[in-house]
């Protein structure tokens, strides 16, 4: 599962590593950047919730299985079909719509495997995995894209998905053995959360704790301030970094390469982050390693596009803490979520989460663009020179993260999460 993830999100950000070559050639402005970024997130949203549903009622290796292949050929005719703004956003919108039906009924498919005490850190290499292939995609079609062309880079970036399917009907099971997989039953064991067994071999469903979904209701609204700042920062800190290397002399070649390099290192740091810190929320308590992880990197970056102008060294590396932090508490949003609903309803609740949390990231890359354009004119992104206040409107949105972290640790229902650890 995790090298059909690494390889079947590829294409996500293939598109802002070469920005800069689709600016030139089709004329797009930072705020054009915004709509296509945003294009392909809407896309994700409005699947993402049905794939919860139909993966509580059809096969969740199915669903994955499809979903990886149709982005991989879409993502691919991209290659021929870019013709223009509108195209270009067409193409992106409907590579997001199959895209979005990959990760929730993989990350319930992954979750059927391990117990609760084990699924924050299963789950945090699953979203590891995640990131990784969102840092493959800006490395290779943006050195790939330098040295040969922007079709070249966004080409293969797009054919490992084809790859990531085949793997999947292959290698990847549907449950382990003896499961339950029908309807309503995915997950079910005698350790899955919301079952009691009373040492008998048929197990019980609890009633829910007072508060009913008082609890998933403020996991999921910190989600939101979570993935305000993620995934901007992710479509944006690219096309950040080349125009930060144009700026201190690089050649535009160089700096696309080296731009797309830095981006996915900063990206890929965050792989080991999420399954690192998937562990630790394990031991220390969910909510407690929200607030810890989304405090240090909105905090920073309030800061990073001040620093615009200044040693492109001291930018990456600001980068890499931003880009540790930023995606470290991810997985536990569905770590914590799957403790506290029915394990009947655990694939829907997961969809209902990634819905609500993927809907603002639309919002974010548009405002951000539309921030850039206000300060810059309607300049192509590598032509701007004023990032502070995009990045501070990213600051300020992920920190409702923290807060509404600390909020549920105040609710009963939190410590249904860890183990009681909250």
């Amino acid at each position: 599962m995790t090298a059909a993830m690494t390889l079947g999100y590829m294409p996500w950000y293939n598109f802002s590593a070469v920005l800069k070559y689709l600016a030139d050639e089709f004329h797009l402005s930072a705020s054009d950047t915004g709509w296509i970024l945003a294009a392909f997130q809407a896309g994700y949203v409005i699947v993402v919730g049905g794939t919860g549903w139909l993966g509580d009622r059809l096969s969740l290796k199915k669903i994955v299985f499809w979903a990886t292949l149709v982005t991989g050929v879409f993502s691919t005719l991209f290659v021929w079909g870019a013709r223009g703004k509108e195209s270009i956003i067409a193409l992106r919108l409907i590579t997001g719509l199959s895209a979005g039906a990959i990760y929730v009924p993989g990350m319930a498919l992954l979750s059927r495997w391990f117990s609760p005490k084990e699924r924050g850190g299963a789950l945090g290499a699953y979203t590891g995995a995640l990131v990784a292939a969102y840092a493959g995609g800006y490395l290779i079609a943006g050195r790939l894209a330098a040295a040969y062309g922007w079709r070249t880079g966004i080409l293969w970036t797009s054919l490992p998905a084809i790859l990531a399917a085949i793997l999947i009907v292959w290698l990847v099971p549907e449950a382990p053995p003896g499961e339950e997989t029908k309807a309503g039953e995915k997950g079910l064991g005698p350790e899955a959360p919301g079952r009691a067994s009373n040492g008998k071999e048929k197990a019980e469903i609890l009633e829910a704790p007072p508060g009913g979904f008082k609890g998933p209701v403020f996991l999921s609204a910190s989600y939101l301030g979570h993935m305000w700042e993620l995934y901007a920062f992710w479509g944006w800190i690219g096309p950040f970094l080349v125009s930060a290397a144009l700026t201190v002399g690089m050649a535009p070649d160089e700096a696309v390469k080296w731009g797309g390099t830095f981006a996915a290192g900063i990206i890929l740091i965050g792989a080991p982050a999420s399954w690192g810190w998937g562990i630790v929320a394990d031991r220390k308590g969910r909510t407690w390693a929200i607030m810890v992880a989304s405090i240090l990197s909105a905090g920073a970056e309030c800061f990073l596009g001040y620093l615009y102008g200044h040693s492109l060294a001291l930018l990456v590396l600001l980068g890499c803490w931003i880009g540790f932090w930023v995606i470290a508490d991810s997985a536990i949003y569905k770590a914590g979520l799957t403790e506290m609903v029915l394990p009947r309803i655990r694939a829907t609740s997961l969809g209902f989460q990634s819905v609500a949390g993927f809907f603002v990231t639309i919002i974010s890359p548009m405002v951000f663009g539309k921030i850039l354009e206000h300060y810059n004119g309607p300049v192509a992104a590598a032509q701007v020179k004023v990032w502070g206040p995009a990045f501070l409107v990213l600051g300020i949105g992920g920190a409702a993260a923290p807060t509404l972290a600390w909020i549920l640790r105040r609710q009963k229902q939190a410590n249904l999460m860890a183990g009681g650890k909250k």
